[in-house]
């Protein structure tokens, strides 16, 4: 893996919106924008705070996918790895107009490649109303588009909003609300309501589910997981995704106390174990 770039936030030259990584620690390209003006594009939706672009993604959705990575989150899971994702500041103030500029000259070759706009985050319903402006356009323009939400504002969005999503990546970090709120600070039940709702308008839904040993290994959970996504009757996918360390130097660098400085991966016999649970209830998992 390259070593990942920082953002210099002393520096004068303008930082590139495409990044080679979303694991680029990026801090502070917001902090000049007045707090007036911050509050303005979350209300009008002209604007938001993005991380970064990426493209060539293979692993966010079908096909070939740029990515929009925003910034903003209400949730701090323990192991998160764009932790310089939370704060929405710390992101490129970027107008739509931009933002879709930019997707235009990806938007052959998506086609080509049977892929899209997948839009992830921090947490992209923070700034609701940028990016269903977004969505919006890139449907316009014939692409796929995605998002990854943890759902916890999926109130945020009107069933108007859902005809520019074409699939919707759901994280379901955990079972248990208590220890959702130890991992995550936050209630697991917004999540699942999103689920339901989307489920009763029959909008496509991929689960994705983080697999961090001894945190969220536990059978009987993921196997309530698994019940729950199964009666759905819209889950596409299960995507378990094990557990890696490419975000710790963020939060070594940020100052942050990183609580699984010493946990490992998981095995891959763990990883085909918990797919097993989910094929269990009649999931396609992976």
């Amino acid at each position: 893996m390259e070593t990942p770039q920082v953002s210099d936030p002393n520096t004068t030259i303008q930082t590139p919106l495409t990044a080679k990584s979303p694991f680029e620690l990026r801090v502070n390209l917001g902090r000049d924008v007045p707090e007036s003006d911050v509050r303005s594009a979350l209300a009008s939706g002209e604007m938001g705070f993005l991380h970064s672009f990426t493209t060539g993604s293979a692993v966010d959705g079908p096909g070939v996918r740029v990515v929009a990575w925003t910034t903003g989150c209400m949730w701090r899971c323990l192991y998160c790895h764009n932790p310089d994702t939370w704060t929405m500041t710390n992101g490129l103030p970027v107008s739509v107009a931009k933002a879709t500029e930019e997707l235009s000259k990806y938007r052959s070759g998506l086609k080509i490649m049977s892929g899209g706009l997948t839009i992830s985050g921090g947490e992209p319903l923070m700034q609701h109303r940028f990016v269903v402006k977004l969505l919006t356009a890139a449907k316009a323009m014939g692409v796929h588009t995605t998002l990854e939400t943890n759902g916890y504002y999926g109130e945020r969005l009107t069933d108007q909003d859902f005809n520019a999503i074409d699939l919707v990546m759901l994280g379901i970090k955990t079972w248990d609300p208590a220890q959702h709120r130890r991992l995550t600070g936050m209630d697991v039940a917004p999540t699942l309501e999103l689920a339901k709702r989307l489920a009763a308008r029959g909008r496509k839904i991929w689960i994705r589910f983080v697999l961090v040993p001894g945190l969220t290994d536990d059978r009987e959970d993921v196997a309530s997981i698994a019940r729950f996504a199964a009666g759905l009757g819209n889950v596409e996918r299960v995507e378990v995704l094990p557990f890696h360390q490419m975000g710790r130097f963020k939060w070594q660098r940020l100052g942050l106390n990183y609580a699984l400085e010493t946990v490992e991966p998981p095995t891959a016999a763990l990883a085909a174990q918990i797919c097993e649970i989910f094929r269990a209830e009649g999931l396609k998992a992976n």
